[in-house]
């Protein structure tokens, strides 16, 4: 029986996987079971942030590894307030929880939320309502996927969760009526700066201008869900900083540890006491194994010299993708990059790059590309060579 029969007659079927079966990895070649060699534009949806094996990453890892792998959180570890410390610091946030995953990080989040109004305006007023945006995806959890304003995704598992609101992504005028019509009964907007499994989508300046304005007059928080932009993947630390705007909360997960599970929910001065000893929790939240690989990415990703050679690379990327002539166009910001093809499907042109030893995403009916980071140009110019003979 061969690693593929023995996975599938065990794990269940939730995932379309490609025959592939991985082995190793370095910078940013993978290599498979049988010695093949693939050239990663997607890390993992953007979660190997320093590519495979970074050195330093690995040495924090196994450093920590060596002392302690897991304490519960009735304790405090060394590892875990030096991560803290880096990333408020970084960010600008005050306080923060420790999670695995974005959709731990946006439950946080929507808890968050609806107990800051409850405290502040009480149980009575109702207040418990949160916006988000048609298109957007929040996680797989039952109040996550509730969040998610997508269809596709509201099936099977009903009753889903009531208390969420959808707005059309740039349409202010739907914001301004969802405002009216949930009156006094909103308590956050949440939202994704470029909606990536929405198909690498950004919002407008207009458009986040204007929910930072409404939320304002209404002490409505506003919930940045960071977990793909976050981390240097647009550019800036965050990608909120491209459009000048720090939400009262940001969720930040996928790059942030470089491989290994974390989220985290970071809160401002307005919100950051709210949760409260027994409110929330997580066994595995702020994992020492973690908290190291993230310090490990945010040495890197925090210079301002290591966030300038993301943004040169990315024109380099988009420059590259443009000279083909079979991609219609480019969306996105810094290094989370979708390609409107003019006449393939998405899914055939990325199994098709599989086969010929690139590994690419897809985002509706983009391609969409995550290359880590720190990719270099000479590993740009072969996965455009392979994209290029796929798309010919």
């Amino acid at each position: 029986m061969n690693t593929i029969e023995q996975f599938n007659e065990h794990v269940m079927g939730t995932y379309g996987r490609y025959d592939l079966v991985l082995d190793s990895g370095e910078n940013r070649t993978a290599v498979s079971e049988d010695g093949k060699e693939y050239i990663d534009f997607g890390s993992g949806i953007g979660t190997n942030s320093l590519g495979f094996c970074d050195e330093d990453w690995v040495k924090a890892i196994c450093e920590q590894a060596h002392k302690i792998q897991h304490t519960s959180n009735y304790y405090y570890t060394k590892v875990q307030a030096d991560f803290a410390k880096k990333l408020c610091e970084t960010t600008g946030y005050s306080k923060m929880f420790f999670g695995n995953s974005g959709a731990e990080a946006n439950e946080c989040a929507i808890k968050l939320a609806r107990k800051y109004s409850f405290d502040k305006y009480g149980k009575e007023a109702g207040r418990n309502i949160i916006i988000t945006l048609v298109n957007s995806f929040h996680g797989r959890t039952m109040a996550t996927l509730s969040a998610t304003g997508q269809e596709v995704f509201h099936n099977y598992f009903f009753p889903f969760l009531p208390g969420f609101a959808n707005v059309k992504a740039n349409d202010i005028d739907d914001l301004k009526a969802k405002l009216s019509e949930y009156d006094g009964k909103v308590c956050a907007v949440m939202f994704e700066f470029i909606q990536g499994e929405g198909g690498v989508c950004p919002l407008t300046q207009e458009f986040v201008d204007a929910i930072f304005e409404e939320c304002e007059k209404r002490d409505i928080l506003t919930i940045g869900d960071e977990v793909q932009t976050g981390v240097g993947r647009t550019g800036k630390l965050l990608a909120g900083e491209n459009f000048g705007k720090r939400p009262n909360i940001t969720t930040l997960a996928k790059g942030l540890a470089g491989g290994v599970p974390i989220g985290v929910c970071l809160a401002d001065e307005k919100c950051d006491k709210v949760l409260t000893a027994g409110t929330h929790g997580s066994t595995f939240g702020g994992n020492p194994i973690s908290c190291a690989g993230g310090i490990a990415v945010l040495d890197k990703v925090t210079k301002p010299e290591f966030l300038d050679e993301v943004n040169k690379k990315a024109d380099y990327f988009k420059s590259k993708l443009l000279e083909i002539p079979e991609i219609e166009g480019v969306d996105g910001m810094g290094l989370m990059v979708g390609a409107r093809l003019k006449t393939k499907t998405s899914a055939e042109v990325c199994k098709a790059c599989l086969e010929n030893g690139l590994l690419i995403l897809t985002a509706k009916a983009k391609l969409r590309f995550l290359p880590p980071l720190n990719i270099s140009y000479d590993e740009i110019d072969k996965g455009m060579e392979i994209l290029k003979k796929v798309l010919a």
